[in-house]
This record gives C-alpha cells, structure tokens and sequence, in this order.
C-alpha cells in the first residue's frame, strides 16, 4: 500500500534531459496544464452567453471576479485596477492547484515548495521593482518608520530587512505547508477506513468525508491569503507603509 506522502512524489511523464538537465514532462506539468484549461474554461466559456440576468455558470465566474475585485479595491484602492489582473491570475492559480489536487489520483502542484516558492519570489521581486522604479532611493525608507528615536534605527532597520526578506518563505511556505498536511491527514484517515474493514471503518469514513469539505475551505482560504497578501506588499510598496 502506497504510503501517505507518496502521492507527492513527481513522476515523469515524457522524459526529457537536455545537455543533462531534466526537463522532463511530469504529472505535476500536467495538473500545471490542466490548472490553465480549467481557469480558461471557467472565465471565458461559462462567460460566453453574456446574458444580462446571469445563469449558473455565468455566476461563477462573475463571482470570482467580484471577490477579487472587492480585495484588490478595499486594499491598493482605485490604482490598484492596474494589478487587477495580476491578482486574480495569482488567485485562479493558487485556487485552480488547491482545488484540482482535491480529484482523486490527481496531483497537487501546490504542494511542492518550488511551485509556491517561485510564485512567492516573482510576487517579492515584481513588489520591490514596482517600489524602487516608483521612489527611488526613497523606497528604503520603508525599513525606518517615521519618528523612531535615533538610538533605535540600527536595531529596528536589521528587524526590518529580516521581515522584509522573509515575506517570500513565509508566503511560500504557509500555502505548501497547508497543502502538504491536509492531504496527508486525508490519506491517513483513508488508510483507516480501508484497513478497520467494513463495520469498524463508518467512523473514520465518515470523519474523512468532513475533512475532504475542511479541505475544499482550507482550498479556498489558502488562494485567498496568497491573493490578499499580494495586495497587501504591493500596497507597501505604492504607498511605502
């Protein structure tokens, strides 16, 4: 029987090694492929009738675009329309991952640290470029908050860099994490319904059914976050917060 943390384990597909790198094709690119053709269908075919009073697929889609638009508008205000698409790509990304990983004999590409982490850093660098292209030498002002006495600033800017450069691995970090143990408690729990048999197994089976809907909610908060904190550092960044 296949251990709980075997299901995060990336298999080739179509091996591929150039100039002895692997750039294989693996089950992880295509849960990658299937995560866009997902995203596509969903805001572009469920939004093909254009009808004024909206169906149901119509409102999924539409959905979506008001949460995000609501988050992107209450946290950088009216400029923030200009990230807009940056943020519900990054959500519909993170969602799509979380979501898909949830089909059995799937794979969760947000699981992997590479896959959240690089998400993390492009969110990191792009805030930090649009922060320095946008004032200057003045963006590192940021690190020394207005009115601290001046026997503090050495402490107080160190604590500031060290926040400041963590934002990627705790970004990264709290979606794989969260990823990684849900679905391993799910696995464990499967593994006790299997193994009690058929009387003895309601129990666990039933508690795994509650879980499998804690996991969806944990699916859609985690997007959410990622989402939010986006915002969030591109808001320093603009506004130097």
């Amino acid at each position: 029987m296949a251990g709980p943390l075997d299901q995060f384990v990336i298999k080739p597909i179509i091996p591929i090694e150039i100039g002895g790198v692997d750039l294989s094709f693996t089950q992880s690119s295509l849960w990658m492929a299937f995560a866009i053709a997902a995203a596509s269908l969903i805001t572009v075919a469920c939004m093909a009738p254009r009808a004024m009073v909206p169906g149901r697929w119509q409102n999924i889609p539409e959905a979506l675009y008001d949460f995000v638009s609501g988050m992107v508008r209450e946290t950088l205000g009216k400029e923030g329309n200009k990230y807009f698409p940056l943020v519900f790509t990054i959500f519909i990304t993170v969602l799509m991952g979380n979501v898909l990983g949830m089909i059995p004999y799937s794979f969760t590409f947000t699981s992997h640290i590479i896959v959240t982490g690089a998400l993390a850093l492009f969110v990191f660098l792009l805030a930090t470029g649009i922060g320095i292209v946008r004032h200057g030498l003045h963006f590192f002002s940021l690190f020394l908050p207005k009115g601290l006495p001046w026997f503090f600033a050495p402490l107080i800017v160190v604590i500031e860099i060290i926040s400041y450069l963590s934002r990627p691995i705790s970004l990264s970090v709290r979606l794989f994490a969260n990823m990684v143990a849900g679905h391993t408690m799910l696995k464990v729990f499967a593994g006790f319904s299997v193994s009690m048999g058929v009387f003895f197994g309601v129990l666990p089976m039933l508690l795994n059914v509650a879980l499998i809907g804690l996991e969806f909610l944990i699916a859609f908060i985690q997007a959410y976050v990622f989402a939010l904190l986006t915002c969030i550092y591109l808001k320093d960044a603009i506004e130097l917060h």
